[in-house]
């Protein structure tokens, strides 16, 4: 065989490929990580926060528990904006006020006198227990600066991820990762190449493969072949078929976006507001009902913005606040003013549990007659961040609840007087749905 010096072309090129990809690769990972805006504290800021009044931390526990229900520190709620209060008024008038504003109404003091007439001459309460040192904190607490909204960060974020995996984004390690393959696919082929020129340079003879019969002549060659796969493809397609039709109309986790991000897990989990609350028709009607945007501001005429504790990864806290405003746009509610403007938005809600019209339902006769618990039919709704449809609503699922549930009879006459009819009939201590004619046709299709 003849002898053939081999070229180092292809070796260097595997080599210096190997050497830019760990250099480039150390680089990018060996990036020291920020340090996190939230950990460097300012001291001129709090030098500025009014802590020469009291203490801000204590001020703000005692603003939330007595003062927050009608007042905010930096807008007008129910009661004026704290914020500047004490360039207003002096010390001694402020106690004072906050201690026994009636009396200082009565009086006759101009200012108390003014504010009583500003808003529509309704006196706030007295706070008698709070001593000196408790308002001094209160007023530490609403002269802070006003915080400013993390614009940098958000910014920073929108730009490419950077502050996420120690400042390398996942585009850039898919795109280092997307880079090697593509090297490892040139160096393959330039190897293969090599090496054919060197068989070929050697007086190697390269094999030759022989075409035999395409597959697919084999395949139709074979009767038997062909009998078994068209059956087996035909029941396949009749069972996909089956369960396609089988899923029209079924939505289950559907779950839409909302003109207005209205969050249950804040109000019906952290804030424990009852369903019926706000969907009141589901104890005399068929449907629940939306409710309306007064039931709604029965509340957020006070509350223009959440805590602070209520924001997760996904929702900041000025999210929140964004969907509380456009609210007020649909109502016309002006918080500045504390006053309706006339000028009403329509909010176009998407439904999302839905029965075909053939089917009956009637709220109130789960929810009333029967107690049936919301979370039944609904799921965890208290944990539901963006509501979706939990159950599948189909008709094997109703009746299947109808036949496991039991028939709660205390405290209903009429069904205590069914049960101890049907009991002697099918000779058991409870009864269900089903047993109390839950599965007749006309119960659901009339």
């Amino acid at each position: 065989m003849k002898k053939v010096k081999f070229r180092h072309s292809t070796s260097r090129l595997l080599l210096l490929s190997a050497v830019f990809l760990l250099s480039f690769t150390t680089l990018t990972f060996a990036q020291d990580e920020p340090v996190p805006a939230g950990e460097v504290q300012s001291q001129d800021a709090a030098a500025a926060s009014g802590s020469d009044l009291g203490d801000p931390a204590n001020g703000k526990s005692l603003f939330n528990s007595l003062c927050a229900a009608c007042h905010k520190p930096y807008s007008k709620s129910i009661g004026p904006a704290l914020h500047g209060v004490t360039d207003k008024h002096d010390r001694e008038w402020l106690t004072s006020w906050i201690h026994n504003s009636a009396a200082k109404i009565a009086s006759g003091d101009p200012k108390a006198v003014a504010i009583y007439e500003e808003y529509n001459k309704t006196a706030m309460p007295a706070f008698p227990q709070l001593s000196d040192a408790d308002i001094s904190d209160i007023l530490a607490y609403v002269e802070q600066p006003k915080p400013e909204a993390p614009a940098a960060a958000t910014g920073a974020t929108a730009q490419g991820d950077e502050s996420a995996g120690g400042g390398v984004s996942n585009n850039l390690i898919l795109a280092i990762l997307a880079f090697v393959l593509v090297m490892l696919l040139v160096i393959l082929f330039l190897v293969n190449k090599t090496l054919r020129k060197f068989a070929v340079a050697s007086g190697v003879e390269l094999p030759v493969k022989e075409k035999g019969t395409p597959i697919w002549k084999s395949f139709v060659q074979n009767q038997f072949l062909v009998l078994v796969t068209a059956v087996i493809v035909l029941l396949a397609s009749g069972y996909f078929i089956y369960g396609f039709f089988m899923q029209v109309g079924v939505d289950q986790g559907y779950q839409p976006i909302q003109p207005i991000h209205y969050s249950h897990r804040i109000h019906a989990g952290d804030n424990q507001i009852e369903c019926k609350y706000c969907h009141s028709s589901a104890r005399t009607s068929k449907t629940s009902g939306i409710p309306s945007l007064n039931v709604c501001m029965n509340c957020h005429k006070s509350i223009g913005e959440v805590a602070e504790s209520t924001a997760t990864e996904d929702h900041s806290k000025e999210f929140y606040d964004k969907e509380i405003q456009k609210l007020y746009d649909a109502t016309g509610w002006d918080p500045a003013s504390q006053s309706y403007t006339g000028e009403t938005k329509p909010v176009k809600w998407v439904r999302i549990h839905n029965l075909p019209d053939f089917a009956y339902f009637n709220h109130s006769q789960h929810v009333t007659v029967a107690g049936v618990e919301c979370q039944k039919c609904h799921g965890p709704i208290q944990e539901m961040e963006v509501v979706y449809q939990n159950a599948p609503l189909t008709m094997g699922w109703c009746i299947n609840c109808h036949r496991e549930t039991n028939v709660k009879i205390e405290g209903n006459e009429y069904y205590e007087k069914i049960h101890d009819e049907l009991s002697k009939k099918y000779g058991v201590e409870e009864l269900t749905a089903a047993q109390l004619g839950g599965l007749e046709c006309g119960k659901c299709h009339y």
